[in-house]
């Protein structure tokens, strides 16, 4: 009995001598943790915001580290607070921890976002040596600090293609093309290097996007039912095979190459604009070697992806945007064949921008570098412009 009031004693000697040196950030940090949709925990984070944003720049590092792992809201909650904090203190003068701040951006296994906002204001503490920092994140993780140094590249290409260093130039853009995961920057150093530099650039094949599938559709999505249902491309490809589609109409697998930058598979080029309905495409990578590899998809239309046979992921969701690398699956590569299958579902929406009906899918490694196949087919090239005929003289 004397055993376990010892134990009992000790154990509550320790929660409170633990609750009593809690630092002052943690309680609120973590009601904030709490924040939900549609106004939910919206008072007591007010609450907890307000508690935070009375304490000092000691809360700096600390709460921006608590943004791993929180939710959006949650993170804005806490983002506003360290800006709130940090400009009193830099008005105030007061004395910021300038080296911390800089270790945290400089650790990426820190949130992205968090990061980069620990970026802005390290730049306004010391904004050269912050400067300086920015070519280091041409590989990294966090697609904002990611997107600085790309930017600081293209504006160095341009300067030396200016001053007539083509052979500089060159160099830097294609590092800028190495580093660029943004379509808008994409897309200025392609045409720098296109136009200005006359380099002949196959984006497909430099980023790792798959341009060759065999398509099948239409398969009935009315009412949003056909994501979860299963039909024959799932259970077993056999591309000569016909199967019953929507309204009871046979369906057959047809091959399809893309020839769009982005590799853009789009399902209304060969099916046309229909609605309410799923398809499927599937397409085989041959591995060089076993290893560690991530597919990444962009599509803005209810998704899934099998890998090898099983399922790695899905979303039940429509037209909520498509970008390059959205979504990133990892997949351990077999060596010689893998094989890759999309569903891709259509809704029953008709505004303009509920038309397309499209996906983009690439293999790289974890720092976004692709990795080919050892059968790569060449890119498909576009078609040309069709020429108008002059009009007749009268």
């Amino acid at each position: 009995m004397k055993r376990f009031l010892l134990s009992l004693s000790l154990s509550f000697s320790f929660f409170f001598g633990f609750a009593a040196h809690a630092e002052p950030w943690t309680s609120p940090v973590e009601q904030l943790r709490k924040v939900g949709p549609e106004g939910a925990g919206n008072t007591e984070a007010a609450a907890a915001w307000n508690a935070l944003t009375a304490l000092g720049p000691e809360m700096l590092v600390p709460v921006l580290t608590a943004m791993q792992g929180a939710s959006p809201l949650a993170r804005n909650w806490m983002g506003t607070a360290v800006e709130t904090v940090f400009d009193r203190a830099l008005a105030a003068k007061t004395a910021m921890p300038g080296e911390a701040i800089e270790a945290f951006v400089l650790n990426r296994e820190h949130e992205p976002n968090a990061r980069r906002l620990a970026f802005e204001l390290y730049a306004r503490l010391s904004p050269e040596e912050a400067a300086a920092l920015v070519p280091g994140f041409a590989d990294d993780p966090s697609p904002a600090l990611r997107r600085d140094a790309v930017a600081k590249l293209l504006e160095d290409g341009r300067a030396q293609l200016e001053s007539g260093d083509q052979s500089k130039s060159l160099a830097t853009l294609k590092a800028a093309l190495d580093a660029a995961r943004e379509v808008d920057q994409i897309d200025a150093v392609t045409k720098l290097l296109r136009e200005k530099l006359a380099q002949k650039v196959d984006l497909p094949k430099h980023f790792g996007f798959l341009s060759h599938w065999h398509l099948i559709a239409p398969f009935d999505n009315t009412g949003r039912a056909g994501f979860d249902r299963v039909f024959s491309p799932e259970q077993t490809i056999q591309l000569d095979a016909e199967y019953t589609g929507k309204e009871g109409k046979p369906v057959k697998w047809q091959a399809y190459a893309t020839p769009d930058d982005y590799g853009k598979v789009d399902f209304n080029q060969p099916f046309g604009p229909i609605k309410e309905v799923a398809g499927y495409a599937y397409t085989e990578f041959q591995a060089a070697e076993a290893r560690d590899a991530q597919i990444r998809l962009g599509c803005k239309n209810a998704w899934k992806v099998w890998f090898n046979g099983e399922l790695l992921f899905g979303r039940d969701e429509y037209h909520r945007g498509q970008r390059i690398d959205q979504y990133s699956l990892p997949v351990k590569l077999k060596q010689g064949k893998n094989t890759i299958l999309v569903k891709a579902c259509q809704n029953e929406q008709t505004q303009d921008w509920t038309v397309q009906w499209e996906f983009q899918l690439r293999v790289c490694d974890a720092t976004g570098t692709a990795i080919l196949a050892t059968d790569r087919q060449p890119t498909p090239e576009k078609a040309a412009p069709a020429r108008r005929r002059p009009a007749k003289s009268e």
